[in-house]
């Protein structure tokens, strides 16, 4: 421990002194799938807990009657939340926001703590750290669906190294400002996708201004220079009507539909280099620089091949395949592996190609299909078939400025929720061991 003035207590001992404080969640058979419906009190599970203090993923719910039966599964603001089944050694913290309660899943505990000894946020950092992921890890088995046996009796025996309160309350000042500001960035983010999916949608795919045009109108919201690039009327083509001057490809027409690979991975000189190598888990955002395996030069042509930056990639293999299509624009020279296409822009901007594979998303998940062996496929000539509207390239470039803006400070905002946790990441350990001191 750091000083004298820290003190090392078990979390039986940090426990709030009311019944329940720790506690587990539901048997499954008192909250099954069939219990949920559309309102009501929502329900934390395992995919609500993510890599900073604030919740995410759609929640289910169940009614407030029968979240009225499960007692100590109930949790309020700041009560800490645990997987003792499947995701071991994630955690979370229930927010400090207008839903009164929550109700656990049959797959988690709870902490609720003394806040007469403790800050809560500083046991939520704790466990984040290294020594916390070890407390929860090692009595966890990972032979079939990774558990801990006996979880309850398990937390309450960890013991957790302490400073006073008012230092406790300054790490977790300062760690949680970080992550606040990696929270706002992901929210400025959303915000910005959905501006620009909204934008694409309406320029390329609804051709609104072109519409109002058409009508006598003064398409709203645009300068007069951009709205010169628009015709002001439609032609028929083997697809309905379309803008006048402007023409249908296929994706294929417009793009080079590349597939991935996996170097050997017993040729280490195929390995360990500086070049990012994605897959399906790596694509968790609409942007992707970097990736948990990396290769070398040496590998690129054998085993793998290299996509630039800006190039956009559809998962097109994998487990998850039949909830989602993950579609992602790769933003630095890439490689991937076989579960993934790399669609390569030859004659439009890669920006308008990536939102327009984005917007197409819900029509390619319609086309995936089973292996067989419960993997969704997405078949390569359902991405041949994707049809694009497009007027020409000089007009073309031009409307693709706004989204181009609009996705720079998509990546800008990423970039620096990147550093700002490796940032976070690094200091936790030095506070939470005392290497690195703060004055309350």
């Amino acid at each position: 421990m750091a000083g004298e003035d820290w003190t090392l207590r078990t979390v039986e001992e940090l426990k709030a002194p009311t019944n329940g404080a720790i506690a587990i969640g539901p048997f499954g058979s008192r909250m099954k799938s069939d219990c949920y419906v559309p309102a009501g009190v929502p329900v934390i599970r395992g995919n609500n807990i993510g890599d900073t203090r604030t919740l995410i993923g759609e929640f289910v719910y169940i009614t407030p009657e029968l979240a009225d039966q499960l007692g100590n599964a109930i949790v309020h603001a700041d009560d800490l939340v645990f997987p003792h089944r499947g995701a071991i050694g994630q955690i979370g913290i229930v927010p400090r926001n207008s839903t009164e309660r929550y109700a656990l899943s049959s797959s988690l505990m709870k902490l609720t703590c003394d806040r007469s000894q403790v800050d809560p946020l500083f046991i939520f950092y704790y466990f984040r750290s290294t020594d916390g992921q070890h407390e929860l890890l090692k009595n966890a088995s990972t032979v079939g669906t990774p558990g801990i046996g006996q979880p309850l009796s398990s937390l309450r025996s960890i013991k957790i190294p302490l400073p006073p309160l008012p230092e406790q309350k300054a790490i977790a000042a300062i760690l949680g400002a970080l992550d606040d500001k990696i929270e706002l960035n992901r929210r400025m983010n959303a915000t910005l996708e959905s501006m620009a999916r909204a934008l694409f949608q309406s320029w390329f795919v609804d051709f609104d201004p072109v519409r109002a045009k058409a009508d006598g109108r003064q398409p709203s919201g645009l300068d007069a220079d951009t709205a010169a690039l628009f015709p002001d009327s439609f032609e028929s083509s083997d697809i309905g009507t379309i803008p006048k001057g402007w023409q249908r490809y296929n994706l294929r027409e417009i793009a080079d539909i590349l597939s991935g690979g996996t170097p050997k991975k017993d040729n280490k000189s195929l390995w360990q280099g500086d070049i990012p190598w994605i897959s399906p888990k790596s694509m968790t955002h609409i942007h992707v620089e970097d990736s948990d395996e990396h290769v070398s030069v040496a590998a690129i042509g054998n085993g793998t091949r290299q996509v630039p930056n800006g190039t956009t990639l559809v998962m097109v293999r994998g487990m998850g395949l039949h909830q989602g299509v993950r579609i992602s624009q790769a933003q630095r020279d890439v490689t991937f592996n076989q579960d993934v296409k790399a669609i390569v822009a030859k004659s439009i901007p890669s920006t308008l190609l990536f939102y327009g594979c984005l917007h197409a998303a819900p029509m390619l998940l319609s086309k995936v299909h089973s292996s067989g062996h419960g993997t969704g496929v997405l078949s390569t000539e359902f991405l041949d078939g994707l049809e694009f509207v497009m007027p020409p390239k000089v007009i073309c470039e031009h409307l693709t400025e706004p989204l181009i803006a609009l996705n720079s400070r998509i990546s800008a905002n990423s970039r620096q929720s990147r550093i700002l946790a490796a940032l976070r990441d690094s200091l936790l350990p030095k506070l939470l061991s005392g290497e690195v001191r703060v004055v309350p």
